[in-house]
């Protein structure tokens, strides 16, 4: 059977290098999951729970993630695998430090509500380095990829993110009001705003692709956890962009987070960052 080109892409005409290898499986988690979330999108008999948390839960983030954690089972036995429904195992490989990161559908509100901007995130840490990140969003439809040194994917085809370097000209993109008046910071997110060209409250993953595509120059969220921001961080930069939380430090389990196209990075942090 010939390789989807999204599959023959990610491997590409040479020696399949881990990386790549890594992406691959990637690609199919992110394939089986979208067989699962589109075939309860706008499901009339969706079934959906309140977590302890307050945030809902559909039984499609559940399935999805069941079955991302059967398929790593299978295919990286010796992996550990975190994510946001089930949480994860704190240990390392017998070879090296390999955990895989899921977010089964990063916008579960927006999926409820019949949105089409919600993705499922998968990511690959080694050694402490977000070495591989797959965002697939089928209901727009897009999906958009990167590994280390391999650059970064929008259906098939490089992107890059933009070369505007001052707030002037910039578009930002934003989570919703409520999310930064609950933070105390609604007033900094309004500044930023006023000092960019325009805004738009996009929010979750999509807004950091928009960043990577160089359609957009700032994303950033007040409140996230390691599953919402690890996928996206390697693709922004594989871009070309920058990731990192509100300090300006570059990780992805800092509580928050900021993309941009590198150029604006300081700028905007000098507004919002803490």
């Amino acid at each position: 059977m010939s390789l989807h080109p999204i599959r023959r892409l990610a491997i590409g005409c040479g020696a399949v290098t881990d990386a790549s290898d890594d992406l691959a499986l990637a690609l199919e988690l992110a394939d089986l999951a979208d067989s699962i979330t589109l075939g309860r999108y706008r499901a009339e008999n969706l079934r959906v729970e309140t977590k302890p948390d307050r945030t809902p839960v559909t039984e499609a983030d559940r399935a999805v993630e069941q079955a991302i954690r059967q398929q790593l089972a299978a295919a990286r036995p010796e992996d550990a695998v975190i994510g946001e429904e089930y949480g994860g195992a704190e240990r390392a490989s017998r070879s090296r430090d390999r955990r895989w990161i899921v977010d089964p559908i990063d916008g579960t509100m927006s999926y409820m509500r019949g949105m089409p901007t919600w993705s499922t995130l998968i990511a690959l840490s080694v050694e402490g380095e977000t070495a591989v990140g797959v965002v697939s969003a089928p209901a727009l439809p897009r999906r958009w990829w990167a590994a280390r040194g391999l650059g970064a994917f929008a259906d098939g085809v490089p992107i890059a993110v933009s070369s505007i370097s001052r707030l002037d000209d910039a578009m930002l993109t934003w989570s919703g009001i409520e999310d930064w008046d609950g933070i105390g910071r609604l007033e900094a997110i309004v500044e930023l705003g006023r000092r960019c060209w325009r805004s738009r409250g996009i929010g979750d993953a999509w807004q950091y692709m928009l960043v990577a595509e160089g359609a957009a120059e700032i994303a950033l969220d007040p409140e996230v956890s390691v599953w919402d921001l690890a996928a996206p961080m390697v693709i922004v930069e594989e871009a070309g962009g920058r990731f990192t939380d509100l300090g300006g430090v570059r990780t992805p389990a800092g509580g928050d987070g900021i993309a941009t196209n590198g150029l604006v990075h300081e700028a905007a942090l000098a507004i919002v960052g803490r």
